[in-house]
């Protein structure tokens, strides 16, 4: 199964990618919102995993034209972002992320996430960080 990883940070993309590889998906990647989606365009995966902080285009305005498009409308975002304040979840969900990860990334979240966003469960909010737990 594709997933498509639009990712600037070369580390995270790293991780994210190998963690998937060896979970058996196929990754495509991209390190800017442009590029990425041209290649969602060209592959329609079932999942794209979207920077929130991208050079250019933020993952937010791409995941708005994501959504706003026919032929990818369908298709789960769910959102790679550092940023865990109050009302971001909110913030994502209206963008038209079907969900979230915070970096830094953590396996088995990134795991448990992309898993439940290819079974079609929505929203996708990742397990709880320890931040989210102690209601941050």
């Amino acid at each position: 199964m594709k997933i498509v990883i639009i990712e600037d940070n070369p580390t995270n993309m790293k991780l994210a990618a190998d963690v998937l590889k060896r979970s058996g998906y196929e990754v495509i990647e991209a390190f800017d919102a442009d590029a990425g989606i041209a290649l969602i365009r060209q592959h329609l995966p079932p999942l794209v995993l979207m920077d929130i902080q991208l050079p250019g285009m933020d993952g937010l305005t791409a995941a708005r034209l994501l959504k706003g498009d026919e032929k990818t409308a369908h298709i789960k975002i769910v959102a790679l972002t550092a940023f865990a304040m109050i009302g971001d979840r909110e913030r994502f969900l209206e963008a038209g992320c079907d969900g979230y990860v915070s970096k830094p990334i953590r396996y088995k979240e990134l795991l448990e996430t992309v898993r439940s966003a290819l079974e079609g469960q929505a929203p996708v909010n990742g397990a709880p960080s320890q931040s989210e737990s102690e209601g941050w």
